[in-house]
């Protein structure tokens, strides 16, 4: 009920800068919460999905076909572990309120090299992998530089 009262309280005093900084950092923080809240779920529905497409693998499929759905099985893998990072750097926020540009960005090598994993020479092009090649060597040399720039 108190937090009610405060709620209305900075509503009705928006005019105010610090009120209206103060409410701003209210609603950033429901919505990365909220957001951690769906994040979780989809997690777990992730890696349901993960076990029941690898049960079902293992249970249907001959043991040497298994590789044709391997790289497919990777794709799920780092799908949930680029899910966790995600978690992490909305977990960061909320606990210093900061974005840590070293996590955003091992998040982001992490999703360029589940593409490079499951790539399809047969889908894209050369094109699309020089893309992505030249992806992962910008990410490596911005975590390379605020690695360097953290130890100084």
């Amino acid at each position: 009920m108190a937090k009610d009262n405060n709620l209305i309280k900075l509503i009705l005093n928006i005019g105010d800068n610090k009120t209206f900084f103060k409410l701003v950092h209210l609603i950033e923080n429901l919505v990365a919460k909220v957001l951690s809240i769906v994040l979780l779920v989809l997690i777990l529905v992730a890696l349901a999905d993960l076990v029941f497409v690898i049960g079902s693998n293992i249970l249907t499929e001959p043991l040497g076909s298994i590789n044709k759905t391997l790289i497919e099985l990777f794709g799920l893998f780092l799908n949930i572990l680029i899910a966790l990072e995600l978690l992490e750097n909305i977990t960061v926020y909320l606990k210093k309120h900061i974005f840590q540009v070293e996590l955003v960005i091992s998040t982001s090598l992490v999703a360029v090299a589940r593409k490079i994993i499951i790539f399809d020479l047969q889908k894209y092009s050369g094109n699309d992998l020089i893309a992505l090649g030249f992806a992962i060597l910008a990410l490596s040399i911005s975590y390379w530089l605020i690695q360097r720039l953290r130890k100084k």
